[in-house]
């Protein structure tokens, strides 16, 4: 079994700011579109936050890449390509593993920019666009999900199954350490050096359980087997998320 830490949602580079915690909530602005979309920002209720978290460069009109895309009665869509895809198909991610998306937030209280879960999915259908039945691909485009819309990328891959955005942001879906900076982590005990994707160099693993994450990049996987704490640290981190 595998976790994949993926990262989605604006940021400093993709979109210019954080997303907003709203009443409580984590909301993950999608980044803006670089290629085929058919949602604006307005379509999905989130005109004004990105107009806050933008500083006025986007807007209710842009046209963004909705993804991960959540769909009512707990099914989510991930689409990947290029690069980050084939290093999930070089990990061998698939069906039974567990994505944690992660972004950057504000603290609706502080100000504060730092990184959070704010939802998952749990593999159950791995979708290859270039390869798969045209009714699959149609069912996709019903959606309106960007990777069906138009492939990127020889290895377009839609990754399907139950998942949900967290109802709350809590200090459990919390990964940057009280003090931050966004991207020095608080990371739990069963992860340890060698055991994270484009995590291998010694600096990043520092005392009392710290980790300091990579600046770039989006899909960040751990292979955890068999092993019991991992499956209950993740068992705990979803229940928290399915909180209402």
């Amino acid at each position: 079994m595998r976790v994949i830490f993926s990262r989605k949602g604006f940021d400093s580079a993709a979109g210019g700011g954080a997303s907003p915690i709203v009443d409580g909530r984590p909301v993950s602005l999608p980044i803006p579109a670089g290629g085929p979309s058919r949602t604006t920002y307005g379509a999905l209720g989130l005109g004004e936050h990105v107009r806050r978290a933008s500083r006025g460069r986007l807007g209710a009109g842009d046209r963004c890449h909705h993804d991960p895309m959540f769909l009512p009665g707990g099914t989510c869509l991930f689409g990947q390509c290029g690069a980050a895809q084939t290093h999930l198909a070089n990990r061998g991610v698939g069906p039974g593993d567990v994505f944690l998306f992660f972004g950057l937030f504000r603290d609706e209280r502080t100000g504060e920019p730092h990184h959070r879960i704010f939802g998952y999915l749990a593999v159950e259908e791995v979708v290859a666009l270039a390869d798969c039945a045209p009714e699959r691909r149609d069912a996709l485009l019903r959606h309106d999900h960007p990777h069906a819309i138009g492939m990127s990328a020889t290895n377009d891959t839609v990754y399907c199954g139950p998942g949900q955005v967290a109802g709350r942001a809590g200090d459990a879906l919390r990964l940057t350490v009280p003090e931050g900076p966004p991207s020095l982590w608080q990371r739990p005990g069963w992860l340890r050096r060698g055991g994270l994707s484009y995590h291998d160099r010694a600096d990043r693993w520092l005392r009392a359980g710290r980790l300091k994450s990579v600046a770039r990049g989006q899909e960040f996987v751990a292979d955890i087997g068999r092993r019991k704490a991992p499956r209950e640290w993740l068992a705990r981190v979803l229940d928290e998320i399915r909180a209402t």
